[in-house]
């Protein structure tokens, strides 16, 4: 069987690839043809599919376009699977109603999106209400609806601020709140840690857990999350902050001053992603979600032709501009060990 989903992604894959719409369909409706439970084709082929494109862009073996078209094949290859008659002869609506959404900010949808089906699957009747959902009307849905469960989803660690105030509205509603996706940790540390009920890894986890006896515990028993000052501050001043560094950094990079407008362009939001991600591990209270993304970056600049060593200057630029913020300081110091230590171990895939 192993085998045999392999080759199954591997076709669709190629197909996605290419943007053959009808080849990549075609191969997903022959496999339910032959038995493939539905479940398995969304979770052990198209999710899988979707990991391998995020993957082979930041291995720069394709373009951001080249991402696009493989997700937009994934997404009309799903709506014709859930037109198969092996998903529309599932009980729908027996187990209640859940909402899904992608919180404010977060255009990431497919991984929502398939746990939609997932739980249509399962039983529940589903209102998937799409990317980038701003959060008030994430709790107005909730009443509209009758809604027994919501759902939210994140990818990047970014998205959890407005994560956190999504989940905080949607608990107010009464109703327990799942949160999912990569952006909450590897183990979900964060969707607990503001607030969410529980989490899941994926859509067979969650399907699992709203099976159980004891489907959501109650919220941590930590004090409400808090933001801190440090936090505020750089998160405000993040857009001088990168400027700063950037204007320092062409000081100590001569060779910046032959840079294109668009490699400067690119260099500068490489320091603002810097900045942002320092913030949300102010934001979590965990300098580790740093040093993962420090890893990752140094690997998608290797990937590229941009030496890693470029990330030294920019790091120390950043700590010095920093000797106010303790927290801040200790957490880029942290990144800059991590770095040196554990870089060049493994291929540059998403460290999320």
């Amino acid at each position: 069987m192993a085998d045999n989903l392999e080759d199954l992604i591997g076709r669709m894959w190629t197909a996605a690839l290419s943007g053959d719409d009808h080849g990549a369909a075609d191969a997903a409706l022959d496999a339910l043809d032959d038995g493939l439970p539905v479940e398995d084709l969304l979770l052990d082929v198209l999710a899988p599919v979707q990991s391998r494109v995020g993957d082979a862009w930041a291995a720069n073996d394709v373009t951001v376009a080249q991402e696009h078209l493989v997700t937009g094949v994934s997404e009309r290859v799903l709506a014709a699977v859930v037109r198969h008659p092996a998903a529309r002869a599932r009980l729908a609506g027996v187990r209640g109603r859940a909402v899904v959404a992608c919180v404010d900010g977060e255009w990431h949808a497919f991984p929502a999106r398939l746990l939609a089906e997932v739980l249509r699957l399962n039983g529940w009747r589903v209102d998937f209400l799409g990317p980038h959902v701003p959060t008030p009307y994430l709790p107005i849905h909730a009443h509209e609806a009758a809604a027994d469960l919501m759902l939210l989803s994140a990818s990047l660690p970014t998205r959890l601020p407005a994560a956190h105030e999504a989940i905080a509205a949607c608990a107010g509603t009464g109703k327990p709140v799942l949160a999912g996706g990569a952006a909450f940790g590897g183990d979900g540390r964060y969707a607990r840690m503001l607030g969410a009920h529980g989490w899941a890894a994926d859509g067979r986890a969650t399907a699992e857990r709203l099976t159980g006896d004891r489907p959501f515990g109650t919220t941590a028993q930590e004090p409400p999350h808090a933001v801190d000052q440090e936090y505020e501050q750089i998160i405000g001043t993040a857009q001088d902050l990168a400027g700063s560094v950037m204007w320092r950094l062409g000081e100590r990079i001569p060779s910046m001053a032959a840079y294109s407008e668009r490699q400067l362009k690119h260099t500068r939001q490489d320091i603002l992603y810097i900045v942002e991600f320092l913030a949300m591990a102010l934001y979590v209270r965990d300098r580790t979600l740093f040093s993962r993304f420090l890893c990752w970056m140094a690997g998608l600049l290797t990937a590229r032709g941009v030496p890693e060593q470029t990330l030294t200057p920019a790091l120390e630029l950043l700590a010095d501009v920093l000797k106010g913020c303790p927290r801040a300081l200790a957490t880029v110091e942290h990144g800059q060990e991590v770095l040196r230590r554990e870089h060049g171990k493994d291929k540059p895939g998403h460290p999320f």
